[in-house]
């Protein structure tokens, strides 16, 4: 937790979701995870970069945390390329299978073995399912208070100060720490790898911790803690798309692309 020098203990939750080109599901509609090529969550890099730039503002470490199978740690990887400090992949055949709340449950889990953190931040969602309940769910267990959909992040005195854009307009908010947030991907632009990360990351050890590591109920986890069911996933129609390629001088290409542009009502 926050120490007395203002540095901050910073807990990133991460997803490793599946190709999407190489999806399977199983017999309940849930996502086959092993054996399937994984990329990061797109917005979970914008909720790495959060936590790293207040770790280089107020001082502190950033943990980050997935849950999946094995190859998961690939994530993982990425995540301490990035900067982050320390990785924890949650992996046990008893976490397989798990909802929102499953899974909420299970990193609540987490967060507790690692003694809590200051601030715990989620992309606010995730791109293999678009529920955006994961962090409301962890905060729920831990018992946090919460702010969803963060588009900008700055830390005050022991406030997180947020701010949220909506439709019909801005919410400006702060909640006391520690606290979970959900952050946007308009929040900010996720840093690239470095060598020198790339060197550091490499000699970091993996934690990797099971059901039995959290002290967790396994009637909470996993398939057994799921009461929500995939009932039937419809793939979108496939889209039928017309190439025309136009040739001539620069003059006349550009003057063909806009006629056929304003022909389609879009100039």
């Amino acid at each position: 937790m926050r120490g007395e020098d203002g540095r901050m203990n910073i807990i990133v939750f991460i997803k490793q979701i599946p190709d999407t080109d190489k999806v399977r599901l199983d017999e309940h509609g849930n996502l086959l995870r092993e054996g399937v090529e994984s990329i990061i969550n797109p917005v979970d890099k914008n909720a790495i970069e959060a936590g790293l730039r207040l770790r280089d503002e107020h001082g502190g470490k950033v943990t980050a945390v997935t849950m999946g199978p094995p190859q998961a740690a690939e994530v993982l990887n990425r995540a301490l390329f990035m900067g982050c400090d320390d990785v924890v992949l949650l992996s046990d055949r008893a976490f397989g299978g798990a909802d929102t709340l499953a899974t909420g449950y299970t990193l609540a889990m987490a967060a507790k073995k690692l003694g809590g953190a200051d601030l715990l931040i989620f992309g606010n969602r995730a791109a293999d399912a678009e529920t955006a309940q994961t962090g409301p769910v962890t905060a729920g267990f831990l018992g946090l208070p919460l702010v969803t959909s963060v588009s900008e992040l700055s830390v005050e005195d022991g406030w997180a100060v947020c701010t949220r854009e909506f439709a019909l307009g801005v919410e400006k908010c702060r909640v006391r720490l520690p606290a979970v947030i959900t952050v946007k991907p308009e929040l900010n632009t996720p840093r690239f790898q470095t060598p020198a990360n790339v060197i550091a990351g490499l000699k970091k050890p993996l934690k990797v911790w099971d059901s039995a590591a959290l002290g967790s109920d396994s009637s909470k986890t996993g398939v057994c803690g799921s009461p929500s069911r995939t009932k039937r996933v419809v793939a979108p129609p496939a889209r039928s798309m017309d190439t025309e390629v136009i040739g001539g001088s620069n003059e006349e290409m550009a003057g063909a692309l806009a006629a056929l542009l304003a022909g389609e009502h879009l100039i």
